[in-house]
């Protein structure tokens, strides 16, 4: 049983278009649009001053930043930052991960018009990885770079690609590191006169795409395009209105889900973000475990394997999982279809708690469209689908094949360009302003649209093998990730040019050394792992 009346049904305008294009649009009409994620804050501060907006450990509790004291210190380090001269031509290159700290500079930034560049963690801590780190600062010419421990990431701040500026650290400053609590003091600055020149269209970061075949692209992201996801967001999802979200979420702020929807979808809706600093993975899911058994979640985020991670914690504590189930609107699976089996059990476990089941969805879009463009965001009984156009996004739907259509989307939360590179620009976009997605997708059900679209793969990933079949490998790779759960950590798949297709398959971290337990307790060792993964290839 789900409470359906708390959810929007899907509703959907098509045209067809003589030479077999289809426009697909939301049958809602998209409600009004801030101007910028500062007009979240202050009403915020000023309508519930008191509420965590942000939440990091802190011994055996939390770190809370009430609305009006967030509100207060961007304003402070806002000033501080403008003291150094900066603006718009003078990003801030964020090299640490998820933390208080930097979501408070970051809006600082953002509230006076200059850019921030979050990157992975792991482009400053793996030394065989900086020269990633050393192409983006190339590229974007930061004024200050910002990391949270300037003993774990000093090795990269001493880069000679940062001589010269402002590297600021939250602890563990060294030789000229610029303290966190320094900037925090403030500037002598008008921050008010700097906040009146920002507008829908000031860019509020660059984002990096992940460089997996090319050297990263810079995304500019505006205010319009983040206030515009929101409000589709929440016209997609009427519960996020009815009371203030929640989570307790790992999903990193260099990506665009953690950092513009997750994050944004926090402040818009004057929510909390409780950090998680685990994930996913050996050594770091207990920490998971332990934060959302101390504080808990209207909505879940996570990926796959998370899932199936908690999943398995919560078969074996009761308590778990009545604190992560007692009071959630929406789980939310997002990088590959949740496998069938997690989606049962969670729907089970759920129901024995509750009684009814929330929302359980997915949608779709990229680092380029802020990223939502599709959602689901009806009920409904299986995993794979990503629904439905939101509010005021077009999606036009180019044939490939049977059932098979090349994604291109317009709407006022598309980017406006790569940084710096105009030719890339000019490639991404068709005649009619369509952003090419590369993305290929399907109906569910040709005979309802309604039920929405399921992804399937990139048309530029896509081979031919000798024998002259296509091989869709996006999709392939997602299939394979969700019939070797948990077994797999990653899929590459290989064949271009051969005569058959083949599988790299990196296994998941807990099965190097002696063994893994399986669901039921049992040890599966050598062997045994290759012949379960073996058989279930087979029943691909």
């Amino acid at each position: 049983m789900t409470d359906q009346g708390r959810y929007r049904p899907h509703k959907v305008n098509r045209e067809d278009r003589a030479d077999g294009t289809i426009l697909l649009t939301s049958g809602y009409e998209m409600s009004a649009v801030d101007e910028t994620s500062g007009a979240w804050l202050h009403r915020w501060a000023g309508e519930a001053p008191d509420r965590a907006f942000l939440a990091e450990r802190s011994g055996p509790g939390w770190r809370e930043v009430p609305y009006a004291e967030a509100l207060e210190t961007v304003r402070a380090l806002a000033a501080a930052l403008l003291d150094r001269g900066m603006g718009p031509e003078t990003p801030i290159l964020i090299i640490s991960g998820n933390g208080v700290d930097h979501g408070l500079l970051s809006l600082a930034a953002h509230y006076v018009g200059i850019p921030t560049v979050p990157v992975a963690e792991q482009y400053s801590l793996i030394p065989g990885a900086q020269g990633q780190l050393e192409f983006i600062a190339g590229l974007i010419k930061p004024r200050m770079v910002y990391a949270v421990d300037g003993e774990k990431f000093g090795r990269a701040l001493s880069l000679p690609v940062f001589d010269g500026l402002d590297r600021v650290v939250s602890r563990n400053a060294g030789e000229g590191h610029v303290p966190f609590e320094t900037l925090a003091q403030g500037g002598a600055t008008d921050v008010d006169a700097a906040a009146a020149k920002v507008g829908p269209d000031s860019v509020v970061k660059i984002l990096m795409t992940s460089g997996s075949t090319s050297s990263p692209k810079g995304v500019m992201t505006t205010h319009r395009m983040m206030c515009a996801n929101q409000a589709q967001l929440s016209d997609a999802l009427p519960f996020l209105r009815d009371r203030p979200p929640r989570i307790v979420d790992w999903l990193p702020w260099n990506h665009v889900f953690g950092g513009s929807h997750n994050f944004n979808m926090m402040l818009a809706n004057g929510g909390s973000l409780y950090i998680d600093e685990g994930k996913p993975a050996k050594g770091l899911v207990e920490t998971s475990i332990e934060n959302n058994a101390l504080m808990n979640g209207t909505m879940a985020f996570n990926v796959p394997v998370g899932f199936a991670m908690l999943r398995d914690a919560m078969r074996r504590d009761e308590g778990l999982r009545r604190r992560y189930f007692e009071d959630l609107d929406m789980i939310f699976y997002a990088g590959a279809s949740l496998p069938q089996d997690v989606w049962r059990d969670l729907e089970q476990m759920v129901q024995e708690v509750r009684g009814a089941v929330p929302l359980m969805n997915s949608s779709w879009g990229l680092t380029e469209t802020a990223p939502a463009v599709l959602i689901q965001h009806e009920p409904t009984d299986r995993s794979g689908i990503v629904g439905v156009p939101m509010t005021g996004t077009e999606v036009k739907l180019i044939p490939d094949e049977e059932n098979r259509f090349e994604v291109r989307v317009r709407g006022p939360n598309i980017m406006p360009g790569y940084y710096n590179d105009p030719d890339k620009t000019r490639e991404a976009f068709d005649d009619e302003g369509f952003f090419r997605t590369g993305d290929a997708m399907g109906f569910v059900d040709p005979a309802d649209m309604a039920l929405g679209l399921k992804f399937d793969g990139r048309i530029s990933e896509d081979f031919k093998l000798q024998t002259g079949t296509w091989v869709r490998a996006a999709q392939l790779r997602l299939d394979a990730l969700v019939r070797l759960a948990p077994l797999a950590a990653d899929v590459v798949v290989t064949g271009e040019g051969r005569t058959e297709v083949g599988l790299l398959i990196v296994p998941a971290a807990d099965l190097a050394g002696s063994g893994r337990l399986t669901a039921d307790g049992g040890a599966m060792v050598g062997d045994e792992v290759q012949g379960e993964i073996a058989g279930r290839l087979t029943e691909m």
